[in-house]
């Protein structure tokens, strides 16, 4: 029990664990999608031992049955289809006959004409064969990975219409724009639409027009919905970012649980679930819960090397973040996360006062604020996105260059898909962090306040266990990473930990001290207190608190004098990492946990990481920086700046991201092939033939003239 003083004393404290600023998190409402327990608290989590089934050989693919389609009449098609969207209301090649032209082709042949790309990567090409052969898919590939050639080539092959769940309508716009710009017909049904556009788009699906359809979750609940799909015919269904159907997930949303049904009503039509982010039991969960017990599971590496990971001591962390930006060179992209929206809000006024294109967004912004900062981030160069964990899902931009964290993440997966949003484009990316103990308390009270019972509670707090695992490791934090999912690998070679090997030191002793002073108070004197007060004893400071509670006379007072406070603040940190030490309370009171017994009779060692401090001002050492100049030869540089130009103008004529026309890896291909013909074209990744002949005379002038 705490008692008035004490309590007092630990709300005073909890100020200097956190920030001087304030409690960055009072601002931070209880969310369904965070903290939360699932609806159907029957439903236990799945054992992390399950692995997918093995392919049966007398199955061929292992797949369901061959699927033909679901037929069915259709209405006369219009002479022109109006698109999916107001902006760009153009559907290319939308009446080029009722079927597609690519339908029966080999599939490599459609990968090299419409996505301008000579070879598969990894397992793709084994997802497409199967899923074009009529079976059932389960597929968990990095962000970046190339998951949506998967569905989207066996849509164009098979005869009819691929249905595409996705999760955040304002990105179906964007993600039927990309595929349009490459010849694909594409469109979207969502609530964003007018009537009639929503009837053109039927009539055309109707008519056998459309080569691709995204729709939201909600709307596959609707009977209304269903009866039309199967009115026309639909070649596959892919149901994207499906760990959204995990109810202990990070991303749980309620729409994806019916989604389980399309397997009865579309009985013959192939289906697949992708995710960038699965360990064993979402694993599990997803194939159970959208009922694929024949698809056959493809796992690829959660591995991406282009990404740099570092992770370093909280001290001044919007300095920090500032002299890491910098460090990145001017004109990257990059989104940076916090937790609360205040802090988003603070941080991005400071960094656009530093000069930084820095733009909020969160929940709480008025919905035109959002939708203006989301089209800004996505269609112009250099801009850094605050936000909340309430962006990104889904957000298709490639040439994001960092991904920071001001605050830490809940879950181990939720920082591996934040994080996964970096170097989409397979370009050299950064994941940077910067983590404190104001984190670590701050989070064990939220989830020591949030509604569900014992066993929800443990669950959240294994998940923030693994995460601290992450911080606080002196091994590889790829090798870390990647193990969390199941996966070995070896060092990594080019994280902080790997290029600049932690000092560690032994902390028996140290914690030993700050066990014993806890145990002391709280035998003694029935107290608890927070790591400001503690850290006060231990250091034999003399305060007016310590003195009124007579702390002074404590017989461990006065004896951490040898460390700092910033030393006995890592040591908290890392104990409380290690389970050592607990938070508890409203004001984060320290208490002992399971294992500090082992350590209290010196039976368990204490290796501890020495913190390195200073790098707010000195800016971050060895950090990968990224420019044009790592991968261009100096004269190509010139040219690359050109297309950039180029590129930023079409695309703003065309109301699109920059990366909807070329992505820069295609960018820098041209300024280093210099192309004098279209011919030469040929061959450039990213340019398929809908692109060279839209682009093909304008890029060959802009090269011309370099």
């Amino acid at each position: 029990m705490v008692d008035a003083q004490a309590g007092s004393d630990a709300a005073a404290t909890l100020g200097r664990v956190t920030t001087s600023q304030g409690d960055p998190y009072a601002d931070l409402a209880w969310s369904p999608d965070e903290f939360a327990p699932p609806p159907d608290d029957s439903w236990a989590p799945p054992e992390d031992s399950w692995a997918p089934p093995q392919d049966d050989p007398g199955r061929g693919f292992g797949g369901g049955a061959p699927a033909g389609g679901f037929a069915g009449p259709g209405g006369p098609a219009s002479d022109a289809f109006a698109g999916a969207g107001p902006r760009r209301d153009r559907l290319s090649g939308a009446t080029e006959g009722r079927a597609s032209r690519h339908v029966g082709a080999e599939a490599r042949t459609v990968l090299h004409e419409v996505y301008g790309y000579d070879a598969f990567r990894g397992e793709q090409g084994a997802i497409v064969d199967h899923v074009i052969a009529g079976g059932d898919a389960v597929v968990l590939m990095p962000t970046g990975g190339g998951k949506s050639v998967c569905y989207q080539i066996p849509a164009l092959v098979r005869p009819g219409t691929g249905l595409v769940v996705s999760p955040l309508i304002a990105l179906m716009h964007d993600q039927v724009d990309a595929l349009v710009a490459n010849g694909v017909r594409a469109a979207y049904l969502n609530s964003t639409q007018t009537p009639a556009e929503r009837a053109a788009i039927e009539q055309a699906y109707l008519a056998g027009e459309l080569d691709l359809l995204y729709v939201a979750p909600e709307r596959l609940n609707t009977e209304t919905t269903l009866r039309f799909l199967a009115r026309g015919r639909l070649s596959v269904i892919a149901i994207d970012e499906a760990h959204c159907v995990s109810q202990w997930g990070h991303d749980f949303r309620p729409d994806y649980l019916a989604l389980g049904a399309l397997a009865e009503r579309f009985p013959g039509v192939p289906r697949l679930a992708l995710t960038a982010t699965a360990t064993p039991a979402t694993h599990r969960e997803m194939t159970e819960r959208l009922v694929l017990p024949q698809a056959r599971h493809f796992v690829s590496s959660f591995d991406r090397p282009n990404i740099q990971y570092r992770i370093e001591v909280k001290s001044d962390p919007r300095r920090q973040l500032l002299a890491f930006i910098r460090s990145q060179g001017a004109g990257c992209a990059g989104i940076v996360y916090a937790l609360s929206r205040k802090s988003v809000e603070q941080t991005a006024e400071f960094l656009s006062a530093q000069g930084v294109d820095a733009l909020p967004y969160h929940a709480g912004l008025p919905a035109e604020t959002r939708a203006a900062n989301q089209s800004r981030f996505l269609r112009e160069d250099g801009v850094v996105m605050v936000a909340t964990i309430a962006f990104g899902m889904g957000i298709d931009k490639p040439d994001v260059r960092f991904v920071a964290h001001i605050d830490l993440p809940k879950s181990v997966e939720g920082y591996y898909q934040e994080t996964g949003r970096a170097g989409r484009d397979g370009e050299a990316s950064v994941a940077w962090m910067a983590y404190g103990l104001g984190d670590v308390v701050q989070q064990r009270r939220m989830i020591d306040q949030s509604p569900g019972d014992r066993a929800f509670k443990t669950r959240l707090g294994q998940h923030l266990d693994a995460m601290l695992g992450l911080c606080e490791t002196i091994g590889c934090r790829r090798q870390n990473l990647l193990g969390y999912f199941g996966e070995e690998s070896g060092p990594c070679g080019n994280c902080d930990t790997c290029l600049e090997a932690p000092e560690s030191w032994d902390g028996l002793v140290p914690a030993q001290k700050l066990l014993s002073t806890i145990v002391r108070l709280q035998r003694e004197r029935n107290q608890s207190f927070g790591a400001g007060h503690l850290v006060d004893i231990l250091r034999g400071a003399s305060t007016d608190r310590i003195r009124q509670q007579g702390h002074d006379s404590l017989s461990t007072y006065g004896l951490g004098a040898d460390l700092s406070e910033q030393d006995w603040r890592s040591v908290i940190r890392q104990l409380l990492a290690r389970g050592i030490l607990v938070a508890r309370g409203e004001y984060g009171t320290l208490a002992l946990g399971e294992a500090a017994g082992g350590v209290l009779r010196g039976d368990t060692p204490v290796p501890l990481r020495r913190d390195v401090m200073g790098r707010a001002a000195a800016g971050p050492t060895r950090v990968r920086k990224i420019a044009a100049s790592d991968t261009l030869a100096p004269a190509d540089l010139g040219l690359f700046e050109a297309l950039r130009t180029w590129r930023a103008s079409i695309a703003k004529e065309l109301g699109v991201p920059a990366y909807i026309v070329f992505g820069d890896a295609t960018l820098r291909a041209l300024a280093e092939r210099r192309p004098a013909s279209l011919a030469d074209l040929d061959g450039v990744t990213g340019i398929g033939a809908k692109k060279r002949e839209a682009y093909g005379e304008a890029v060959l002038e802009v090269v011309a003239a370099a």
